[in-house]
């Protein structure tokens, strides 16, 4: 080992030691690591497999932040069965979606670190790691203003089917039509009209200034106020969301308390004309609860970017209600959130490596 890997390590773990006695929550994983396995630390040792690169970098993004850090190994997909046999001599894991079950941790006894390259950690069974001294880390908001954008491109398409009367214009139905304009369906106005938002966080607050922006009045759901919400933003509890609002749009986490939080009951406080919008996690919603809400008209329509299995099933009963928008999971994928992303996984991984772990999960 060179003779600044042994400075480098050195302080790595002297501050591990101060770390453990003061916040031991968070970082006694990193001081057993420290002590047990940080010959790997050493330039050009670590080896970093990415599980599923190709959703976040199908090719228009570099890599280059990661491969700075240390030799790269990159597998579009990965298989549940060849997980192991490609982490095997791995220190650090990143995945997006590839689970890194219990089984498969107990079997990578060289592993030290797994990034999660997504806010959702779900896929990791973060116990398992823990136990192992394995550091968990998630990216929290890279993606927020493509969210929030997608969330007002569903619910500007459902009052307004821009989609709709754009495909009849190509079929020849402007070029017959005997008036200057026609339209199907009512065309609806935000501005006047409430928006809620279930979970005020850095996604549900940008959706709630565009809602502003528009016009709307908004009324937010959130665990705990800590500070007064901006003007235009009333809180209001989960109930009165549901009850009193002309769409409402889902950022809370998924945790026990939240599945299935649109379900019979919740829709059936909603306004007959209302819309549901879902760009959060798939299992917020009742699926089916929620295709019998659309089908019989308790609810306008909803527009959703998560489904609670993914990709989706043929069966799943949203794919065929009635004026239900489904985009596959884009909410998070614009180019410039993508470059954030990565950007963020390798500066998670640096501050690792530094001995100042950011971001760190369960």
């Amino acid at each position: 080992m060179s003779l600044a890997a042994c400075g480098v390590a050195c302080r790595f773990i002297f501050d591990l030691w101060v770390a453990y006695f003061s916040k031991p929550p968070a970082l006694r994983v990193i001081f057993v690591l420290a002590f047990e396995r940080w010959e790997c630390f050493e330039e050009g040792t670590m080896k970093i497999v990415l599980l599923d690169a190709h959703t976040a970098n199908p090719g228009d993004v570099s890599w280059a932040p990661l491969e700075a850090i240390a030799p790269c190994e990159i597998y579009p997909r990965t298989p549940v069965a060849e997980t192991v046999s490609r982490c095997a001599d791995a220190e650090v894991i990143i995945t997006n979606k590839a689970p890194l079950t219990r089984e498969i941790i107990e079997a990578l006894p060289k592993l030290k670190y797994i990034g999660v390259a997504a806010t959702g950690y779900n896929v990791v069974d973060v116990v398992a790691a823990n136990e192992r001294g394995i550091l968990v880390t998630n990216v929290p908001g890279y993606s927020s203003p493509a969210v929030a954008q997608l969330v007002f491109a569903l619910l500007l398409e459902l009052t307004n089917n821009v989609g709709h009367h754009a495909r009849t214009v190509r079929e020849g139905r402007w070029v017959a039509c005997p008036d200057f304009c026609y339209w199907d369906h009512p065309i609806i106005e935000l501005s006047g009209r409430t928006l809620g938002v279930i979970g005020y966080g850095d996604i549900g607050s940008a959706v709630a200034r565009i809602a502003v922006a528009f016009g709307m009045k908004v009324l937010a759901s959130k665990r705990d106020w800590k500070t007064s919400p901006p003007e235009g933003v009333t809180p209001a509890s989960i109930d009165e969301v549901f009850a009193q609002s002309d769409a409402i749009s889902l950022h809370c986490p998924l945790t026990d308390a939240t599945k299935h939080l649109v379900g019979e009951r919740t829709l059936g406080l909603m306004k007959k004309t209302a819309f549901l919008i879902n760009t959060g996690r798939g299992p917020l919603v009742d699926e089916a609860a929620l295709a019998h809400a659309l089908n019989s008209g308790t609810i306008a329509g909803a527009g959703l970017d998560v489904l609670s299995v993914e990709p989706a099933k043929a069966e799943n009963p949203l794919l065929t209600a009635k004026n239900c928008l489904i985009t596959p999971h884009i909410g998070w994928a614009s180019y410039e959130a993508r470059v954030r992303l990565i950007a963020a996984v390798a500066s998670n991984l640096r501050a690792f490596l530094d001995g100042k772990p950011v971001n760190v999960v369960g």
